[in-house]
């Protein structure tokens, strides 16, 4: 990332509202938000590939659910955040990943401007990619501070996409046991 043109973007968009740049509280802005994209945007140059690579074989094929998975992302149709939950599910084809890796998938996955849908799908893609299970499912449900801080002004309204591959695009026994599993708890 180049933090000198994240500054001198910030200091446009600051005279471009009326700010006056030497405003105690806005002398350090332009730093700390590159700084801030540093992080946030840190999944621009990363691979899920490094998570999902260490795996461990298994004699089964039972599937493996984490739910629940906090994550913030960016909208990149205005650069607010949207922030959820995601679930993600696999039915190994002779290995597993640990668990922590399907969280921190999520997290770089979700640390660059994209949208909802478009998330769901790299996930389930990656899982399948860099897995190869039998299947794969992604569940996101997320709020749009683009909805709920400007335009409709909607707060609490929650966005959720699914992405389904392999056997779960196709077995609809297994859809259902999965949703059943997904919304244990969840009432």
């Amino acid at each position: 990332m180049d933090s000198n043109k994240i500054e001198q973007g910030v200091r446009l968009i600051l005279e471009g509202i009326g700010e006056d740049l030497e405003r105690e509280g806005l002398k350090g802005t332009p730093a700390r938000i590159s700084r801030m994209y540093e992080e946030i945007f840190g999944g621009l140059d990363s691979n899920p590939k490094e998570y999902l690579s260490t795996t461990f074989n298994v004699d089964n094929d039972e599937m493996v659910i984490e739910k629940d998975i906090t994550f913030y992302s960016m909208c990149e149709h205005h650069l607010l955040p949207f922030y959820g939950k995601a679930s993600v599910a696999y039915i190994p084809n002779g290995k597993v990943v640990g668990l922590s890796k399907l969280a921190r998938t999520v997290d770089l996955i979700a640390r660059k401007p994209q949208i909802q849908e478009k998330m769901t799908a790299e996930v389930a893609d990656a899982l399948m990619k860099y897995l190869n299970p039998k299947g794969a499912i992604v569940i996101i449900e997320a709020e749009h501070m683009c909805m709920t801080m400007r335009g409709i002004k909607k707060p609490g309204s929650k966005t959720v996409t699914m992405a389904a591959r392999g056997e779960f695009e196709t077995n609809k026994e297994l859809k259902d046991d999965f949703f059943r599993l997904y919304n244990s708890n969840n009432s």
